[in-house]
């Protein structure tokens, strides 16, 4: 009965959750890393961006999801929102027993290896103001200089699938050519909306800084917590993924799918 157990819990899915499409990348990254593990995603279309939001609003989305992703029987969860991950997640850890896995920008990586001393982050202004990353910040402050620039526009372009048009190359001039002249030769993607944004952004940076997007990072560590707490999977066929959306279901699946890059179905969600 116990193994029964066991195998039924490694069987459970992984959650991973964002205001929109940003997360993608997270999931992408959890898919190439753990293939076997079957995967739910759920867009707060409805309640997207969250960076404008208060870190009330936030907090309070963030939990009613948790606690959908929950009923959905997944066993580990995602927050693949770095607005999120700084506004709740310490508050959704404490509301659960599951293991919980946010994202936060690379500004160590990038301070530990930068040769200018200069690095940049590219954010949500929620982001940028939380006192998590505030924290971060003063944690490496004094190794290297950090310039930072909210990037509201970043995230319309890839909720409005405009991330391969001449719109993302424009603004990811306006907002990395000013990092480039003061000398970053780090440039973090601090929002998980960016990774889909990274080729117009290689464009501008043209090997003058690199670029450090967290997606694969985060996978890893979402593979060592399962493993840490003997929730690997034991399926070796393969695994599935499930999308949810709290707004439009055709409107979300066709951007779902092209972002996913093969179709997709979406299901509604009401947390």
């Amino acid at each position: 009965m116990t193994k029964k157990s066991g195998a039924d819990k490694k069987r459970k899915p992984i959650g991973i959750f964002d205001s929109g499409l940003g997360g993608l990348s997270i999931a992408q990254a959890v898919r190439n890393i753990l293939p076997n593990e079957d995967v739910v995603y759920l867009a707060d279309i409805e309640y997207s961006p969250y960076g404008p939001k208060s870190k009330t609003t936030i907090a309070e989305r963030s939990e009613r999801i948790l606690n959908f992703l929950i009923e959905q029987g997944c066993k580990l969860i995602v927050v693949a929102c770095n607005t999120a991950t700084v506004n709740s997640i310490s508050q959704l850890r404490a509301a659960c027993t599951i293991p919980i896995v946010g994202v936060e920008p690379g500004v160590k990586p990038a301070a530990l290896h930068s040769e200018s001393g200069v690095i940049g982050v590219l954010a949500t202004e929620q982001t940028l103001k939380s006192d998590s990353f505030q924290r971060l910040k003063a944690s490496y402050g004094n190794e290297v200089r950090i310039e930072e620039r909210a990037c509201p526009d970043f995230v319309t372009i890839v909720e409005s699938l405009e991330h391969e048009e001449q719109t993302a190359a424009i603004a990811a001039e306006r907002y990395i050519r000013p990092l480039l002249d003061e000398g970053c030769d780090k440039i973090i993607l601090g929002c998980t909306h960016f990774s889909f944004l990274t080729p117009a952004i290689k464009q501008v940076v043209e090997g003058k800084a690199d670029v450090i997007d967290t997606a694969d990072a985060v996978g890893k560590e979402v593979q060592r917590r399962l493993s840490y707490h003997e929730l690997c999977s034991d399926n070796n066929t393969g695994g599935s993924t499930t999308f949810w959306t709290t707004g439009d279901i055709t409107h979300t699946s066709k951007s779902i799918s092209k972002l996913w890059r093969q179709e997709v179905s979406v299901f509604q969600a009401t947390p």
